[in-house]
């Protein structure tokens, strides 16, 4: 590519960030609190594309044909030689990017990489009363490193995502991640007590239940999975952030 070509693609690819940073889009890549770096190189990058344009509408003027011997053949020369029209092929993943929104890894994904649940350096406190609503991670991680502990005899909501294994024994899931989505793992809570008689995977559901005590093995890295005892579950729409960042905090 010539440099205005050059200048075109940055520009195309800092718009596409920005584009990303100032929507729910990048959620679907990255952790939210990488938006202020993810908007800053978009930035950077226009501004980069904003200076090579300019550097080389000055250079062409300076070099026009006329303006000393030899510069009109000079120019002439780097003109005869064409890049190959197939580089422009770089711009197709700038436009999948603005147009295609890629989905949220699900239930396919979950069932086939072992549970990532790591015991937290400390729990947040928990209010004296009502409804506990909390994160898979949170309650997974309370219900095995703390035994249950603050969870015993309170009504706690739990929000996720549906995924059966071979067997159809259901699990509630979130998907955690540390800096984007490619090094996404899930945490998984078993359900358990009064569950919908039909579950579709990787349909959000909110469950309403209580601590067990009781546990398993995940099948793929024997990692602990906790159960949780449904009294109630009703559906609700996939969040604008799919992914949970509280498993490495």
């Amino acid at each position: 590519m010539n440099r205005q070509a050059q200048a075109a693609v940055l520009f195309l690819t800092g718009a596409a960030l920005l584009h990303a940073g100032l929507t729910d889009l990048y959620l679907r890549y990255v952790k939210a609190g990488l938006q202020p770096l993810l908007l800053l190189s978009g930035a950077v990058l226009i501004a980069a594309a904003t200076a090579t344009a300019w550097y080389e509408w000055r250079r062409g003027k300076r070099n026009a044909p006329g303006d000393a011997p030899g510069d009109g053949q000079r120019h002439a020369d780097e003109h005869a030689h064409r890049e190959p029209r197939i580089s422009w092929l770089l711009v197709l993943p700038l436009f999948a990017l603005i147009l295609v929104a890629p989905p949220a890894l699900g239930s396919y994904s979950a069932m086939r990489t072992g549970t990532a649940l790591q015991q937290p350096y400390g729990y947040d406190s928990l209010p004296a009363t009502g409804p506990l609503r909390l994160s898979v991670v949170d309650y997974a991680s309370r219900a095995v490193y703390d035994h249950g502990r603050l969870l015993d005899g309170r009504e706690i909501k739990v929000t996720g995502f549906v995924a059966l294994d071979h067997a159809g024994r259901p699990y509630l899931v979130r998907m955690a991640l540390n800096c984007c989505a490619a090094d996404a793992q899930p945490v998984k809570i078993g359900l358990t007590g009064r569950i919908p008689p039909v579950l579709q995977p990787d349909r959000w559901l909110e469950v309403t239940g209580t601590y067990t005590a009781e546990r398993t093995r995940d099948p793929v890295n024997g990692g602990p999975v906790p159960f949780f005892r449904v009294t109630s579950a009703r559906p609700v729409p996939t969040p604008a952030d799919p992914y949970d960042e509280t498993w490495n905090n």
